[in-house]
C-alpha cells in the first residue's frame, strides 16, 4: 500500500511538471530572474548570522574574557557595536529586496502559466466530443478550469517558491557548519534526515487523501451546478429536501477527505518541530559545553545557534509546504487526466479551407454504430440536391439526430463519408465547414450578454445593420425595441428572460446573419404554443428559402411545407417522397404516421421492431428532446 501511494505520488507529480513545461519554457527569462534573485536571497541569509557573532564576541572581550578570536576591528567597543550593526542592517536589507524580487518573478511566472493553461485547458474541452460532454459534469469540469488551475497557481507562489529557497539554503548551511563545526554539524545532518524519512511516509498518504478530497469537491460541484440548472424542475416538484440531502452527503464525504488530508499535514508539521526542539537543545548544550572548555567563543555558539535556526526553518517550512503541494499534485492530476482526453474529432493535416459553396449534401454509404455498439446506419446513401428542403422522420433512437451532426462533424461515421458540394467532411478544417452550416435546436440556447451580440454569434463581423437587418426577417425586431433597452439589453442565463418562441426568434435571426447555404433545423418548433409556432414558422420558411434545409420534425404543419420527405428506421431510408405523394399512400409510413398524430395515439412505426430505444444519440450522447444534439449546444454558435 505505501509503495502505491510513494508511486501515485511520483506519477502525480510527474504528470503535474509535464502538464506545465510548455508554458514554462515561454518564461524562462523572467524564472530564471527570479532564481538569481533567491540566490541572493540565500547569500544572504549565511551572511546575516556573522555581524552577530562578532559584536557578541567584542562585548565579551570588553567585559574582560579572554577569546582565541579578536572581533576583527579595533578596540573601541562602540565603533564595533556601530559597525556591525550597520553591516547587519545592510545584510537584512539585501535579503528584503532580494527576496521581494524572487517572489515577484515567480509570482508574474505563476500568473502567466496558470492563464495560458487555463485558456488551453478550455480550448481542449470545447473541441472533446459530444461523447464526452453527454458523460462528464459540467460543474466538475468547471472546477477544473477554475479552482484546480488557481491552486496550482496558489501553490506554485506561495509554496513552491519558498521550497526551492528553502532547499538551496539547507544545502549551503549545511557545507558552512560542516566547516565550523563537524560534530554540531552531524545533529542537524541527522535533524534533516529524520525529517526526509517521516516525510517519506507521509506525502504519499497526504496526496491520496488530496486527491480524494479534490475529486470530492468536483462532484459536489456538479451536484450543485446540475440542481441548480434545472431548478425549474426541484422546486415544480418539491424536490428540494432530496436535492438538498445529496448536496450534504457529498459535502460530508468532502469534508471527511480534507480533514484527513490536514490531518496528516499537521502530524508532520508537528513531528518536524519536535525534532527541531531536540535539536536545538543538543546543540545549545553542547555548544556551551564547548565554550565553557574554551573551543569555541560566545559568539561562536551563537552563530552556530543562528545557522540552525535557519537551517530549521526550512524543514518547518517543508514539512508545512509538503501538504500543499500534494494538494496542488491531486489539482495538477485533474487536469493531466482532462488533457489526455482523446480529441476525437480534430482537423485533418493537411487541411483544405472550403470555398463558396451551393449547398449541395451527399451521404455516401455511411455506416455507424452507437454507443452500445449496436448498428445505427448501415451502407445509408442520400443526396439532397442544393436549395431543397428535406424533413426526417422516423422513431427516436433511428439516428435522425446523428445524420444531421454528420454535417457540422459534431461525430464521425465508422465509414463512408459525407459531401458537401464534393467537399469531403473529414479533409476540410471544421471552422470552414461549420461555416456553411446554420443549425437551430428545440431549445435554442442564448448567452449571458446583449441581444445584439447573441444575434452576432451567427458571425462576428456583421455590423449593427446587418444584425437588424436579420432580426427584422426573423420577426423579432418588435419585441427586441420593446425590451428596456433594446438591442443592448443583457440576457439572464440561457435567456430566460425571453420567452421560449422569442428565444426562437433570437436564434432565427442568429442563423440568418450567418448566411449559411445549408441550414439544420431539429425540432425548432416543438414545445411552443400555438402562436407562437406560427410567428416562428413564418420566420424559419424566410430562414430557409433558397438554402439547403434538412428538417427533423414532428410538427405536421412544417411536413407539409417541405419538398421531400425521408422516414429513417433500421439504419435506412425506408420512405422517399414528397408529402403530398407519401400522405396519398395509406400504406406509407408517413400516412400512417398522420393517421396516429390526429388520433392522439403513438406512431405506429415508433413501435416497429427493432427501433433503437430513446438514448442512442451521436456516439452514445444523450439526446435532445428532438434527437440527440443537445451537448453540442454549450458549443454552438449558430
Amino acid at each position: 500500500m505505501r509503495k502505491d501511494a510513494r508511486r501515485l505520488h511520483r506519477e502525480a507529480l510527474t504528470r503535474t511538471l509535464r502538464t506545465l513545461r510548455p508554458h514554462l519554457k515561454q518564461h524562462r527569462l523572467l524564472a530564471l530572474g527570479g532564481l538569481l534573485a533567491l540566490a541572493g536571497d540565500v547569500i544572504f541569509r549565511v551572511l546575516e548570522p556573522w555581524p552577530v557573532k562578532y559584536a557578541v564576541d567584542a562585548v565579551t572581550q570588553a567585559l574582560g574574557a579572554r577569546l582565541s578570536e579578536t572581533t576583527g576591528l579595533g578596540g573601541d567597543v562602540g565603533l564595533t557595536l556601530v559597525t556591525w550593526a550597520l553591516l547587519l542592517a545592510l545584510i537584512v536589507g539585501g535579503r528584503a529586496v532580494c527576496n521581494y524580487a524572487s517572489t515577484i518573478a515567480f509570482a508574474l511566472v505563476g500568473s502567466r502559466v496558470a492563464t495560458q493553461l487555463r485558456s488551453r485547458v478550455f480550448d481542449h474541452v470545447q473541441a472533446l466530443s459530444l461523447r464526452y460532454h453527454s458523460r462528464a459534469s459540467v460543474g466538475d469540469t468547471s472546477q477544473r478550469l477554475v479552482g484546480d488551475i488557481g491552486r496550482l497557481q496558489e501553490v506554485a507562489v506561495t509554496a513552491g517558491l519558498p521550497l526551492v529557497g528553502n532547499v538551496l539554503t539547507l544545502a549551503v548551511l549545511l557545507v558552512v557548519i560542516m566547516i565550523l563545526d563537524p560534530v554540531l554539524s552531524l545533529i542537524v545532518v541527522a535533524t534533516a534526515g529524520a525529517y526526509f524519512v517521516l516525510s517519506r511516509f507521509a506525502t504519499p498518504k497526504i496526496t491520496h487523501a488530496s486527491r480524494a478530497t479534490r475529486k470530492g469537491e468536483g462532484k459536489l460541484v456538479g451536484s450543485a451546478a446540475e440542481a441548480l440548472g434545472a431548478i425549474r424542475v426541484v422546486q415544480a416538484y418539491g424536490l428540494e429536501k432530496t436535492v438538498a440531502h445529496d448536496f450534504a452527503d457529498g459535502n460530508e464525504r468532502a469534508l471527511k477527505a480534507g480533514i484527513r488530508a490536514r490531518r496528516l499535514a499537521a502530524g508532520l508539521e508537528r513531528s518536524t518541530d519536535l525534532l527541531v526542539g531536540v535539536a536545538t537543545a543538543v546543540v545549545l548544550g553542547f555548544g556551551g559545553w564547548q565554550v565553557l572548555r574554551g573551543r569555541m567563543t560566545p559568539g561562536d555558539m551563537v552563530l552556530f545557534l543562528m545557522y540552525l535556526k535557519i537551517a530549521m526553518k526550512p524543514l518547518r517550512d517543508m514539512a508545512k509546504y509538503t501538504g500543499r503541494i500534494a494538494r496542488a499534485a491531486a489539482s495538477g492530476e485533474r487536469i493531466a487526466d482532462l488533457m489526455e482526453e482523446p480529441v476525437e474529432i480534430a482537423d485533418p493535416k493537411p487541411a483544405l479551407r472550403m470555398g463558396n459553396v451551393d449547398g449541395d449534401v451527399a451521404f455516401d454509404r455511411i455506416t455507424a454504430r452507437d454507443g452500445h455498439g449496436r448498428v445505427l446506419f448501415e451502407d445509408l446513401s442520400l443526396h439532397i440536391p442544393a436549395g431543397q428542403r428535406v424533413g426526417l422522420l422516423g422513431p427516436s433512437g433511428a439516428g435522425k439526430s446523428t445524420l444531421a451532426g454528420y454535417l457540422l462533424r459534431l461525430a464521425d461515421a465508422d465509414a463512408g463519408s459525407v459531401l458537401i458540394d464534393g467537399y469531403d467532411t473529414r479533409r476540410v478544417t471544421r471552422a470552414s465547414l461549420r461555416r456553411h452550416v446554420s443549425i437551430l435546436l428545440q431549445e435554442s440556447v442564448l448567452f449571458t450578454t446583449t441581444v445584439r451580440e447573441n444575434i452576432r454569434y451567427g458571425r462576428l463581423g456583421a455590423s449593427d445593420a446587418e444584425v437588424e437587418y436579420a432580426a427584422r426577417r426573423a420577426g423579432a425586431h418588435d419585441f427586441i425595441t420593446a425590451l428596456p433597452e433594446g438591442y443592448d439589453t443583457v440576457l439572464g442565463n440561457r435567456g430566460d428572460t425571453l420567452s421560449g418562441g422569442q428565444r426562437q426568434r433570437v436564434a432565427i435571426a442568429r442563423a440568418l446573419v450567418r448566411n449559411a447555404p445549408i441550414v439544420i433545423l431539429d425540432e425548432a418548433t416543438a414545445g411552443l404554443d400555438p402562436a407562437s409556432r406560427a410567428t416562428v414558422e413564418e420566420s424559419l420558411r424566410e430562414l430557409t428559402r433558397g438554402r439547403t434545409t434538412l428538417a427533423i420534425t414532428h410538427d405536421l404543419g412544417t411536413i407539409q411545407g417541405l419538398d421531400r420527405v425521408l422516414w429513417l428506421e433500421h439504419g435506412r431510408i425506408e420512405e422517399d417522397g414528397a408529402p403530398a405523394e407519401l400522405l396519398r399512400d395509406p400504406d406509407s409510413r408517413l400516412a400512417r404516421w398522420v393517421a396516429a398524430q390526429t388520433k392522439g395515439t403513438q406512431p405506429e412505426a415508433a413501435q416497429t421492431k427493432g427501433a433503437q430505444p430513446e438514448g442512442a444519440g451521436v456516439d452514445g450522447a444523450r439526446p435532445a428532446r428532438g434527437g440527440g444534439l443537445e451537448p453540442a449546444q454549450r458549443r454552438l454558435r449558430a
